[in-house]
């Protein structure tokens, strides 16, 4: 059971963690005439992520608010940077 467990977590985080940084990467890629559909995607990265995290959490049966949540915002955090101050 706890072999499974670990093995769902690995897929999980593959998973939605690329989706997220696919999200980050088309948000840096988008034109710079239209930064609300950068943000946008900035935005829905974070979600994205921290749905990853809360699925982690749930999966080892976790209690869902934990500043470990926070994991989850870091590719639209690095997406942010490299957008808008880098």
């Amino acid at each position: 059971m706890q072999v499974q467990k670990w093995v769902v977590t690995v897929l999980v985080v593959v998973v939605v963690g690329h989706l997220a940084e696919a999200l980050v990467i088309f948000a840096l890629m988008a034109s710079e005439d239209h930064p609300a559909s950068r943000l946008g995607l900035l935005v829905i990265a974070g979600v994205v992520g921290l749905l990853a995290a809360g699925g982690v959490r749930a999966i080892h049966g976790r209690r869902l608010p934990s500043s470990w949540l926070l994991l989850g915002l870091l590719p639209a955090a690095v997406g942010a940077y490299l957008g808008y101050w880098a």
